[in-house]
């Protein structure tokens, strides 16, 4: 006998949250999405001409209280993350949310706590890249030994230039650079190098382009160092300015060789040459890069809700990926070592 389908509400139909509610909507075995939440009128609008949603609801607890709901997918701001999890656990929903847990390390343990409370509820948070196929064959590859013993990580979130100032727009709200992007290279490292507790931080950062980021304290480049217990170490390099378009990539040394990840950047295997030279595209976003990625986290969530099992990270991973990425924000602001 077939486990019932999930039945789900999305809240959040942002520029990501679209395409979580087209993955759910169109792409996910056993999911079911019942309803949408968002306070924006041309939001739910979309969410029913273009998903079919039959439900739209302008406010949370509304959605919480659809008949029949027993799944929530969060889309929405990194500020409202830990009241929004918090709340859907509460109503006796399982929840995914996506990154960062919190970006303050109270709420973040205030969530941990009430999912203690609900053990038979699944909770988790978005990080994507454990779900790529790239980066699921490196950590495979490293806990197998491959290349010895792995003791320093280089990783980098680079996205492409926006002239729109729609990073500088956001920034009040994100957390900072580090909160915003870099959480995503520190949760990949601490996975690769088989979770290593932290132990001291230091970053440094600059605006280059986006001047208005000043007025938040924020930077559209950063470059931090991380030391972990045994001596393993990470730098992480996070930029909002690139010119070609958006990467991300991560080379894992070990006492036995090396491994590199996405270290191209490429769209696809094609390569152009003519009167101009040799070329090949990048890839634009982070969209055109991680998509399956993000189809394989869903899709890998609602099976654990379907069957029972549990997700393959932990609150507590999340909550280690928003503690490292606040002592660099503060190593940042403060221009000192952070001891963690």
């Amino acid at each position: 006998m077939s486990a019932p389908n999930a039945r789900i509400g999305i809240v959040g139909l942002g520029r990501l949250g679209k395409r979580h509610g087209a993955n759910l909507a169109h792409r996910v075995p056993g999911a079911e999405l019942v309803a949408a939440c968002s306070p924006d009128a041309d939001e739910r609008a979309w969410a029913s001409q273009a998903l079919g949603v039959k439900h739209v609801y302008g406010d949370y607890a509304a959605l919480l209280a659809h008949p029949g709901l027993d799944t929530v997918f969060l889309v929405t701001p990194n500020s409202i993350h830990p009241e929004q999890i918090i709340a859907g656990l509460k109503a006796g929903k399982h929840v995914f949310c996506e990154k960062p847990l919190s970006m303050v390390l109270d709420e973040c343990l205030a969530v941990e706590a009430e999912a203690r409370k609900h053990p038979k509820l699944k909770t988790m948070i978005g990080y994507v890249r454990r779900f790529d196929a790239s980066y699921q064959d490196a950590q495979k590859k490293i806990a197998a030994g491959a290349i010895g013993r792995p003791f320093l990580v280089r990783s980098q979130t680079t996205d492409k230039h926006d002239p729109s100032g729609f990073f500088v727009r956001f920034a009040p709200k994100s957390g900072g650079i580090f909160i915003d992007m870099s959480v995503h290279d520190v949760d990949c490292v601490r996975w690769l190098l088989g979770s290593p507790k932290p132990t001291r931080v230091f970053s440094v950062g600059a605006i280059e382009v986006h001047e208005g980021l000043a007025a938040c304290g924020d930077v559209d480049n950063a470059l931090a160092a991380i030391e972990f217990e045994g001596g393993a170490m990470a730098t992480i390099y996070a930029s909002r300015t690139m010119a070609h378009g958006h990467e991300s990539a991560t080379e894992v040394v070990g006492t036995k060789g090396r491994l590199v990840i996405g270290r191209d950047g490429l769209l696809n295997r094609v390569e152009v040459a003519d009167e101009h030279g040799i070329r090949v595209e990048t890839t634009p976003t982070f969209w055109e890069r991680f998509e399956d990625a993000f189809l394989r986290e869903t899709i890998h969530f609602v099976d654990c809700v379907r069957h029972d099992r549990p997700p393959g990270l932990t609150l507590h991973d999340a909550t280690e990926a928003t503690r490292i990425a606040i002592a660099m924000r503060t190593s940042l602001v403060e221009r000192r070592a952070v001891d963690l």
